[in-house]
């Protein structure tokens, strides 16, 4: 009787660890893990802990919440760009320098999020009507102008 499938995550560890170059028991003393739970987790017939998952993160040298959400422990805020893809598939690169680009990028992502939504709300605070003055005697003010007594504005008499 063959024990039922847990998910992807097990799918997902083992190409990561090909494009690693890394073999299970590389992997496994590298995560702290046996060789044959580390297999079964690869072959889906253990669904590892959150906890497991970051010490397999750290040795293969990508990010735990790629595990995470592809375990189904959290959810992907945003799907992947075709940029990310492109560096994660990348074979001429090592996982090193993937995973460097794909900080690098993100570090890119996450400074332009801050300063368009930094952006977003100088504009919200434009768009604010300030209070305007109210009735007919209300004029801008002219250059070399004085108010009078009545409020309203005289233009200053030039020498000359």
């Amino acid at each position: 009787m063959e024990l039922p499938k847990v998910g992807s995550i097990g799918e997902y560890i083992r190409d990561q660890r090909k494009q690693a170059k890394i073999s299970l028991r590389q992997l496994a003393t590298q995560a702290g893990v046996s060789n044959p739970y580390l297999s079964q987790i690869e072959r889906g017939l253990r669904k590892p802990s959150a906890e497991i998952l970051n010490q397999i993160a750290k040795g293969l040298r990508i990010s735990s919440q790629a595990l995470y959400v592809q375990a189904g422990l959290i959810e992907d805020r945003e799907p992947d760009s075709d940029v990310l893809a492109a560096i994660r598939t990348d074979g001429s690169l090592t996982e090193r320098q993937r995973q460097v680009l794909v900080d690098i990028y993100e570090s890119f992502r996450k400074e332009n999020r801050v300063e368009a939504s930094t952006q977003a709300e100088r504009t919200s605070q434009n768009a604010r009507p300030e209070s305007e003055p109210h009735g007919v005697d209300a004029v801008p003010a002219e250059e070399g102008a004085t108010s009078s007594s009545n409020g309203r504005r005289n233009p200053e008499p030039k020498e000359g």
